[in-house]
């Protein structure tokens, strides 16, 4: 029942948030392409392009946080929160293919050499690329949030691309006022800098994604809390074994516990029983724990 109410709740974030982003990347992709029509910015309508692939990749979090968060079957005893994983890893392919094609295009107007017949784009560009860096970091900022909160990997990558869409703003807002001070290829430039924000972010979502995807243990810092939290059972001599792994966003713990050697078997399962649950409650992000219990001996 708990795994359940935490599911539904983290189902209904993930849908909230990724149904603003959608509304405001809509908006502002048509913003940003209209104004780099009418002010013959490349960089602009490069960066209206980066805008609209993340409306796509925000149903691609959708699908990932619905079928991540259905429950555990037959075939899927272990729940299917990887599945989560599998949308950020498509998430950072997108990006990266978006960035690329920015990037090629941006290569192939700086080597034609043909600088002085490029366009130099209107004032409108500078003001459509303030506006987008103002909404983008609004929207990086309020989805890293709540993907903090739910400890969601595909939302955070979804932040992320807000991010990145907000960097390439920031790079054709200095591309279009460079192009405009006389130096029109610095609007191709821009462009190609916008690529290499891209791609960073691509590589570090796919990364994380893929850390999560091979049992990557926990934090270090979540883990020592963990062992503090055993430790403060006055019945616990010490941990033996503390063993975590990350699946998707939720964790698994191995733990091996010392109990005095001459408590009864049924008084060594209840501390176990104990410790699990306090764990369970104390650590939300873990669903499942395995206690194996050794005996010691009290020291008076």
């Amino acid at each position: 029942m708990e795994n359940t109410t935490i599911n539904e709740s983290y189902n209904q974030t993930a849908k909230r948030v990724s149904a603003v982003s959608i509304v405001v990347n809509l908006f502002l992709s048509l913003f940003k392409l209209l104004a780099g029509v009418l002010a013959n910015s490349g960089a602009l309508i490069s960066d209206a392009v980066h805008s609209a692939s993340d409306v796509f990749s925000t149903v691609v979090v959708l699908i990932g946080v619905h079928l991540s968060s259905k429950e555990p079957d037959e075939e899927h005893p272990y729940g299917h929160e990887r599945m989560e994983c599998v949308a950020a890893i498509l998430l950072a392919m997108v990006l990266f293919i978006t960035g690329f094609l920015i990037g090629k295009q941006a290569v192939e107007n700086i080597t034609s050499g043909s600088y002085e017949q490029m366009p130099v784009p209107g004032v409108m560009a500078l003001a459509a690329a303030l506006v987008s860096i103002l909404v983008k970091e609004l929207m990086y900022r309020y989805t890293a949030r709540y993907a903090r909160k739910i400890d969601s990997g595909a939302l955070m990558a979804d932040a992320w691309h807000h991010r990145s869409d907000s960097l390439s703003s920031v790079g054709a807002l200095v591309g279009v006022a460079a192009a405009r001070a006389g130096y029109p290829v610095m609007d191709s430039v821009a462009s190609l800098i916008i690529f290499a924000f891209i791609a960073k972010a691509a590589y570090d979502i796919f990364m994380d994604a893929v850390d999560r995807m091979v049992d990557h243990s926990c934090r270090d810092d979540t883990e020592n809390r963990i062992r503090e939290f055993v430790l403060k059972n006055e019945n616990i001599l010490g941990v033996d074994l503390l063993r975590t792994r990350v699946f998707g966003n939720r964790i698994y713990v191995d733990l091996e516990i010392q109990v005095d050697g001459s408590y009864t078997l049924s008084q060594a399962h209840d501390i176990a029983e104990e410790i699990h649950d306090g764990i369970e409650t104390e650590f939300s992000q873990v669903k499942h724990i395995m206690i194996h219990v050794n005996p010691g001996e009290a020291h008076s």
